[in-house]
């Protein structure tokens, strides 16, 4: 085992990647478990020590497959963590020279991280949810929504069981001792990582098609940090925008409508108009929110600027959008009408044929989104506007509601920061 352990050694000084290929396959099986482990142990202790031999090591197939040998064969513990170690450089290099971020990710996430500070794996509770937000970052960037969800979830539960947040103020006094520089070091640190983290979260949802929750998500973002230095004001006005492109693209609903005017009550909702991405989105959003029908042109311009997740094709042969302005025009038309041909409902559409607009109309029919009836024999749409004012009075008192609450929640970051 000695003179195994001596050739691993040798080789990983001379770079000599064949040898180590020969000794981690051929040599590898006549060995039993414990010597397994042994052997894995030092050839990582012993590559990380050396200076010259990563990071070339990582472009050579062989060196990589004994890498994924040696990790998948560990004892309980590495001396100084060098797995750890070994798995950051790996991540690093997949991320920024190869840009393969699915790979980069996997790797990441089988970092061994231990609350126990006698543990050589212990990270403090920042640290950890560093990690994870990195993994769910790599994620999305393959569109790997289940796997970046479940990452940015162990980051959400890490920040909730130990109270990860910024503190209310920072000190920039040019003559603060070190102590308090390493503090405002630390807390820029904390609140970077709490926005990586609720941007991600926001994006999780929005690329999962959890739309209303995304755009409340973004919002939220886009107001929290509105009057501080925490985030340039671009990004902010750029977060405001994917808030109401989720907001356009949620399902017709009483919350949706509540989402609707928070955004639309925003004061910066038209400096959208001077971004090209977000052009069209004030026009639609104030139609939406004030219940006037979306013309196809402004729906075409709007769907022009969407990603692909959220242009998917759904069951009823409609896009995620057009299934949305197609309802929401259901409810505007309503307010018009009160009664109205399928073949005419088509054409003042101008998103989809009699057929389509019956089976949507039949739908919220029976799920309580519109209020009204179907004559099939007739082709007529009946609308039933009778509990209209009931309707919007509840939707006032939701919406009076929604807007004390979020106030109490800053109210309550606030004094929780103190």
């Amino acid at each position: 085992m000695e003179s195994l352990s001596q050739s691993v050694t040798t080789a990983i000084q001379s770079s000599d990647y064949a040898s180590l290929s020969a000794i981690f396959t051929s040599q590898w099986l006549s060995l039993g478990q414990g010597e397994q482990r042994t052997l894995a142990s030092h050839f990582i202790k012993t590559s990380i020590a050396s200076p010259s031999f990563f990071p070339n090591a990582f472009r050579s197939p062989q060196i990589m497959s004994v890498i994924t040998t040696t990790l998948n064969h560990l004892p309980p513990t590495v001396e100084n963590a060098a797995d750890s170690l070994l798995r950051q450089k790996i991540f690093e290099y997949k991320l920024n020279e190869e840009e393969d971020f699915a790979t980069a990710a996997r790797i990441l996430a089988g970092l061994r991280m231990e609350e126990n500070e006698a543990s050589v794996y212990y990270l403090p509770p920042i640290e950890r949810c560093d990690v994870f937000v990195k993994v769910a970052e790599c994620y999305l960037e393959e569109d790997l929504t289940v796997e970046a969800e479940g990452a940015v979830t162990k980051a959400g539960t890490i920040i909730e069981s130990t109270g990860i947040r910024m503190s209310a103020e920072t000190s920039t006094n040019d003559t603060a001792t070190d102590d308090t520089k390493k503090k405002n070091e630390e807390e820029e640190r904390t609140v970077t990582l709490l926005l990586r983290y609720k941007s991600t979260y926001a994006r999780v949802l929005d690329a999962n098609r959890k739309f209303l929750q995304a755009a409340m998500k973004y919002h939220d973002l886009s107001t929290a940090y509105l009057h501080t230095d925490a985030i340039d004001a671009d990004d902010l006005l750029s977060m405001l925008g994917r808030a109401v492109t989720c907001a356009i693209l949620s399902p017709n609903s009483a919350q949706r409508q509540r989402v609707l005017g928070l955004v639309y009550k925003d004061e910066r909702l038209s400096q959208l108009d001077a971004i090209p991405e977000f052009q069209s989105h004030s026009a639609v959003l104030t139609k939406m929110y004030l219940n006037r029908i979306v013309q196809k042109r402004e729906l075409e311009q709007f769907e022009s600027s969407l990603a692909d997740h959220q242009k998917a094709i759904m069951a009823d042969g409609l896009t995620i959008v057009e299934r949305g302005v197609l309802e929401h025009n259901m409810v505007a038309v309503s307010h018009l009408y009160t009664s109205i041909y399928f073949s005419q409902l088509g054409e003042l559409l101008g998103v989809v044929d009699a057929t389509k607009a019956e089976k949507v109309a039949a739908k919220m029919i029976s799920d309580g989104s519109m209020s009204g009836s179907i004559d099939e024999v007739e082709g007529i749409l009946y609308f039933h506007p009778s509990t209209a004012k009931e309707e919007s009075t509840l939707l006032h008192w939701d919406e009076t509601i929604t807007s004390f609450c979020m106030q109490l929640n800053k109210v309550t970051d606030v004094v929780r920061a103190s």
